[in-house]
């Protein structure tokens, strides 16, 4: 026959107390991170001060919630928007550096054409990614 030992526990939870790490969760810190969401900075930037909870933290709020789910939607979608409302004033910039005066006239900038370029693709890229519906 099988004996219980002395000292060890059931394994059941006591009622009225809650198990595991506490969580770093509060309303201020939900606030600055939906904050950073809507200007279209990614998670894993905002996460990396040390003040900061680790994205798989701010992943399982939003696992375990539904209402801060929804808001982490909501702000990336404003987030999106506000990257894709970069890439047009990119394409549409025109400035001074659209030109180099040569001996030989005005010629295009190509450095500053193709940098350009590159700015506007990226953001393109990454919001087809981040976004597939889009």
């Amino acid at each position: 026959m099988a004996t219980k030992r002395a000292g060890k526990k059931s394994g059941k939870k006591p009622s009225g107390t809650k198990r595991g790490r506490p969580s770093t969760y509060t309303a201020a810190l939900a606030k600055r991170i939906l904050a950073g969401l809507a200007q279209g900075t990614p998670l894993t930037i905002l996460c990396q001060p040390a003040n900061m909870p680790s994205d798989d933290t701010v992943r399982n709020w939003a696992k375990y919630d539904p209402g801060c789910s929804r808001d982490i939607a909501r702000a990336r979608e404003a987030g999106f928007d506000r990257i894709a409302m970069d890439a047009l004033a990119i394409a549409d910039e025109v400035g001074p550096k659209e030109t180099i005066e040569t001996k030989f006239g005005e010629i295009p900038n190509k450095e500053w054409l193709l940098r350009s370029k590159l700015r506007v693709e990226t953001r393109l890229k990454l919001l087809a990614r981040w976004d597939s519906k889009r």
